[in-house]
């Protein structure tokens, strides 16, 4: 089903930024007590930085789609080469696998989708 106006697109990338800061909150969770300290609060920044850019995207500044997208690919260049997450997939993690596979494919969506919402915005103007 095609998405009928840019603001239908906004409201679904904005969906998943909500998500991803929401999906994040369990990460931290999982990672207080199977990870290193260390990275623990190396997580924790990043996911300080996505509550960021949703509370820009709350009060509606469209600077907040730029930082997203650029925290999606960070979040993908940093999450996906690491074995470890692949290991909990494939060790029967659920929990953790299906938060890995469901935060991957929310920053997927993030850079397929703001780059759509940024042109059509510009082609709208």
């Amino acid at each position: 089903m095609p998405l009928k106006n840019h603001n239908s697109l906004r409201r679904l990338i904005d969906l998943f930024i909500y998500l991803s800061v929401a999906l994040g909150l369990i990460l931290l969770i999982q990672l207080f007590y199977m990870a290193p300290v260390w990275l623990f609060y190396s997580v924790l920044v990043g996911w300080l930085a996505f509550v960021m850019v949703a509370v820009t995207v709350a009060c509606r500044r469209e600077i907040a789609y730029p930082f997203a997208l650029v925290l999606a690919v960070l979040t993908l260049l940093v999450s996906l080469p690491q074995p470890t997450h692949y290991e909990f997939l494939s060790a029967g993690f659920l929990l953790a696998g299906m938060t890995f596979l469901l935060g991957s494919a929310l920053q997927l969506g993030l850079i397929v989708l703001i780059p759509w919402y940024l042109i059509k915005k510009r082609k709208a103007s």
